[in-house]
């Protein structure tokens, strides 16, 4: 117990619960390594699990069509996979995929759902993640329709490190051009650029964050802003949520 309880803490969200709640929840948890490209909910089908990253990165995705798909957001150990279910939306609505591996506190839909039901502070922790998934959506599209590539794969590997908890990590051209619903030669093209900037280093797949202020000063404005999201509606005084 102990040990799971110390993993479950690596979620912002999981370690904002009182440690009462917090071990309720994670009576029902279960301890999970997932795997690199791993999907963990599909468009369409019911959402059979939740997951609370605890250092791995899930890409959230919305389907075109058979052939075309674009990246709608990143959750890490910011966040929780399986938002649909705490507005009593059983089915997915996007693609969850696994960018970045590593570990997660998975917890079965309904022992999720009946959760919420008994657990005041858990819900009203949610709700209020919902707001923020919202408001990132919503930046995200701007993003996806305003900025040039260079500074969306920018702010992209500026969210990834930060849920991935790494400096580097691995990923492919194909991948990227997949996630932020570009050509790959776009994506060449802009990991180009800021290695010639030192900003990164990339080769056969594997990225490497040199200079993380440089690429924050690369990115568009829209990383301070997903930041700033959850700051101002997370980032409370629990006297006032218990109001």
């Amino acid at each position: 117990m102990q040990t799971a309880l110390s993993d479950a803490t690596h979620n912002r969200l999981l370690a904002a619960l009182p440690p009462d709640e917090l071990g309720h929840l994670l009576d029902d948890c279960v301890p999970v390594t997932l795997k690199f490209a791993e999907v963990l909910a599909e468009r369409g089908e019911p959402i059979a699990q939740v997951y609370f990253p605890t250092d791995c990165a899930i890409v959230m995705m919305t389907m075109m069509d058979e052939n075309a798909s674009v990246e709608v957001g990143l959750v890490g150990n910011e966040g929780v996979v399986g938002t649909a279910l705490i507005l009593d939306v059983t089915v997915s609505s996007q693609r969850a995929l696994v960018q970045g591996p590593g570990g997660a506190m998975r917890i079965e839909a309904d022992l999720f759902r009946q959760a919420l039901e008994r657990s005041r502070e858990l819900r009203h922790l949610l709700n209020r993640y919902v707001h923020v998934v919202m408001a990132q959506l919503a930046q995200t599209a701007g993003c996806t329709r305003f900025h040039v590539v260079e500074a969306r794969l920018a702010r992209w590997l500026l969210m990834t490190q930060d849920r991935a908890r790494s400096d580097s990590f691995h990923v492919t051209h194909e991948f990227l051009a997949q996630v932020l619903g570009v050509r790959r030669v776009g994506i060449t093209r802009a990991a180009t650029t800021l290695q010639g900037r030192g900003l990164i280093r990339y080769a056969r797949g594997n990225i490497a964050i040199v200079d993380r202020t440089g690429l924050e000063a690369a990115a568009c404005g829209c990383y301070a802003a997903d930041k700033l999201s959850y700051a101002q509606s997370l980032t409370i005084p629990r006297q006032k949520h218990k109001a």
